[in-house]
């Protein structure tokens, strides 16, 4: 429901509240639902001292970073913006033309490959995972600039072997799947 010819200061309350239940939307999505400039959005945020959203997205990944078992925080590809271990989680990986191909600007399927692996090793609640099988699929090409979305979710486990599904999308469009089988060892 968007919202116009609403108080500054019963927008600033409603921008402070959109935004704690979603950090990641974007300045332009959040003008569009207020009916106002983008330039009052960010001035909105500098005064309540909300960040932009790349901060939000470093903030909300470090915290994150913390629970993770199986890898340390840079070994994970891309930010990781949400997790519940054991259950799922999702990374964001902003690609650029060092992860591209000089000739045709596509991203190399390593670095999207890396994203779904290091996702899929980070849901799980272990201290030590490999990957014992995994079943991939590239759908569609995926250029230099844009952002990738990986999807984790851990559908079943079998004793030390969880089953992981990863769902990588672009622009909204899946770009990637893979089922992963993962096995854990004791320390």
């Amino acid at each position: 429901m968007k919202q116009k010819g609403v108080s500054k200061k019963d927008r600033q309350s409603s921008l402070l509240d959109k935004i704690r239940k979603d950090p990641f939307l974007t300045d332009e999505e959040l003008a569009e639902f207020f009916c106002v400039s983008v330039q009052t959005i960010r001035l909105d945020r500098l005064e309540l001292s909300i960040p932009e959203l790349r901060e939000r997205i470093k903030n909300v990944a470090e915290e994150n970073h913390t629970k993770v078992k199986s890898l340390q925080g840079k070994e994970i590809i891309g930010e990781l913006v949400d997790l519940e271990l054991g259950k799922s989680g999702i990374s964001i990986l902003e690609t650029d033309h060092a992860l591209a191909f000089e000739k045709t600007n596509v991203v190399k399927g390593q670095h999207i490959f890396a994203q779904a692996e290091s996702l899929a090793i980070a849901v799980i609640d272990a201290s030590v995972a490999l990957i014992g099988v995994a079943n991939i699929k590239y759908k569609s090409p995926v250029f230099a600039g844009d952002k990738l979305v990986a999807k984790a979710e851990v559908q079943r486990t079998r004793g030390n072997k969880y089953f992981v599904w990863v769902f990588i999308k672009a622009k909204q469009a899946e770009v990637f799947r893979g089922k992963f089988i993962l096995v854990s060892f004791n320390k």
